[in-house]
């Protein structure tokens, strides 16, 4: 029997893009094929769990919205798990880094592509790193193209056909880095206005 590797099932608010103030149901699955060293998720930690398993956790929240976030989730699903969620009466969004094909049945795609890897979720084990292998962009279209600002390849996402484009300053760790960052980020979108900012509600609110 498949078993996902799952870091945590929470229910919040959406903090980043077009579904930003959205309350949500996240599963998050513990695994990348990349190693960006911002990223929020300890992918050591994590149990792994049925696809029933997984539906009975999410049953014991309010249906709407649901993201597959990670790590990276298209290491792990498929279009049986998705269409169950869907089936309960959620609609499905994704949070990829673009490298992998995803389901048909997926209703919202951010695309939030990364340069670092390293992390092979592939295997059971808690610890295993690999060559990051395969991170090369397969995905060209998606609803929204969500990218961790700054960058310094952004005309290289142009050819993506996306219904809305983000920035995402970056978060340091540092306040008064954090600071510059953003008021970079304010500067780049004024200029090139086809690029939206994107601010990480869920941490200015203190929430999960």
């Amino acid at each position: 029997m498949k078993r996902y590797k799952i870091n945590e099932i929470f229910y919040s608010l959406q903090g980043e893009g077009r579904n930003a103030g959205r309350a949500a149901v996240f599963v998050r699955f513990s695994g990348c094929n990349l190693a960006c060293w911002f990223c929020d998720t300890d992918h050591r930690e994590g149990v792994f769990m049925t696809a029933d398993e997984i539906v009975g956790r999410v049953e014991e929240y309010p249906r709407g919205l649901l993201v597959l976030t990670g790590g990276e989730p298209s290491l792990f699903i498929d279009e049986e798990l998705t269409g169950r969620f869907k089936a309960m009466g959620f609609e499905v969004a994704i949070e990829t880094n673009g490298t992998r094909p995803l389901p048909g049945n997926i209703d919202w795609v951010t695309l939030s592509p990364k340069s670092s890897s390293g992390f092979d979720s592939d295997s059971d084990s808690d610890s295993d790193f690999g060559s990051g292998v395969g991170t090369e962009l397969v995905l060209d279209k998606c609803d929204e193209l969500k990218v961790v600002f700054p960058c310094d390849k952004l005309s290289a996402y142009d050819a993506i056909g996306a219904k809305y484009r983000y920035l995402q300053p970056c978060d340091t760790g540092n306040e008064a880095k954090n600071k510059e960052i953003t008021e970079m980020c304010v500067e780049y979108v004024k200029n090139n206005p086809q690029w939206r900012i994107s601010l990480q509600l869920h941490k200015i609110l203190s929430i999960r």
